[in-house]
């Protein structure tokens, strides 16, 4: 399914377009106990950095959220088609809070109906900052709206700032994590904790930029830079393909999945506006061995490359945000399962003589 959002069109200051991603040490910073990913291709520690950076400036940070608010309604309609009730509910990733808000709005379809089934909600967020952003109970009417607790740690392994676990295996009866899960570092390592604090029968549900998310910027940039240097370097960060999600899904051990692709599409004015909002999204590039900005003489050649290979009739440029939602339950003795092979009661070999038999004879008397 593709959709098509337009943003409405800021105006974005000058001062911060030569260098556009802000300079972070690549460095590697986890609490004392808390293990190491065999394999590592995000600097958390520049990460979370950038969300504290990007929740400081609170107005645009909002203003920037319509990503995360057209993913987290996409979510809530799949969770209105789930008649269970879960009475403990783990929001990982949660960030500000933005699918507890977009619950809670009046022009949200089934928002009463998502709502009464989500007894008590856990946000957790790496970002101290970025979840507390909006916690005014006066401001927010989420707040008040839904049963919330607020946890600061590590995402990816859920543990606190002291490396301890946050939570006791089957803690939840539900997992979800709305655009988050594309910057852990170690996906079937996070798949199988989420299995651990789950019940028996319990659901994940998940959604997450993977794919061919903004080909057209990666392009761009790959050309400019390859024209103005000589080579490229890894600008933007490297995501997951819905085929490799479904494979860890299975891998995990979760039963019943469900794994589909949006493609939300963002006009822009121009290349500068995008990777602005990529920066106040606190979606910026957070690989480890990047270089620390985009110099400016390849972010000027960028833009005309970009409205020539990818530009709009009315002047705007696209930018394709693919986002995969995945769908598991934590295996239960109690659980559907398939009917065992050489249960069935009919042949399909006996059924097709059938079907063909019909159809010729309809054919033959017309």
């Amino acid at each position: 399914m593709i959709r098509t959002l337009r943003p409405l069109f800021r105006q974005y200051p000058a001062v911060s377009r030569a260098q556009c991603f802000s300079t972070f040490p690549a460095k590697f910073s986890a609490a004392p106990n808390t293990p190491s990913p065999a394999y590592e291709v995000f600097d958390k520690r520049t990460k979370r950095i950038q969300k504290d950076r990007a929740a400081s400036n609170a107005s645009v940070s909002r203003e920037v959220s319509y990503l995360r608010e057209e993913v987290a309604s996409r979510m809530i309609e799949r969770l209105a088609f789930i008649s269970r009730e879960f009475p403990r509910v783990l929001d990982l990733g949660a960030g500000a809070g933005t699918l507890e808000n977009v619950l809670c709005r009046e022009d949200t379809p089934d928002s009463e109906l998502v709502q009464s089934r989500l007894k008590h909600v856990t946000m957790l967020e790496s970002s101290e900052k970025l979840l507390y952003r909006d916690s005014d109970l006066n401001q927010f009417s989420f707040n008040t709206k839904m049963n919330l607790s607020r946890v600061v740690g590590d995402e990816e392994f859920l543990t606190g700032p002291d490396g301890a676990p946050l939570f006791p295996p089957e803690s939840f009866d539900a997992v979800l994590s709305s655009m988050s899960l594309h910057w852990i570092n170690d996906l079937p390592g996070i798949l199988s904790r989420v299995q651990d604090v789950l019940v028996p029968d319990g659901m994940f549900m998940a959604a997450m930029l993977g794919g061919d998310s903004l080909y057209e910027l990666r392009t761009t940039l790959q050309l400019a830079e390859s024209e103005r240097a000589g080579g490229v370097s890894p600008r933007m960060s490297p995501l997951a393909d819905v085929r490799d999600m479904g494979s860890l899904m299975q891998r995990a051990k979760f039963n019943l999945l469900t794994v589909d692709v949006d493609d939300i599409i963002v006009s822009y004015p121009d290349t500068y506006s995008l990777i602005e909002d990529l920066q106040a999204m606190g979606e910026s590039n957070a690989v480890l061995a990047r270089q620390s900005y985009i110099p400016r003489d390849i972010l000027v050649a960028a833009d005309p490359i970009y409205r020539a290979l990818h530009g709009n009739e009315d002047g705007s440029i696209p930018a394709t945000f693919r986002v995969i939602y995945l769908i598991g339950w934590k295996p239960a003795p109690t659980q559907q399962k398939p009917l065992a092979r050489g249960s069935a009661q009919m042949s399909l070999k006996d059924a097709l003589p059938t079907y063909g038999s019909s159809s010729s004879s309809d054919s033959e008397k017309k």
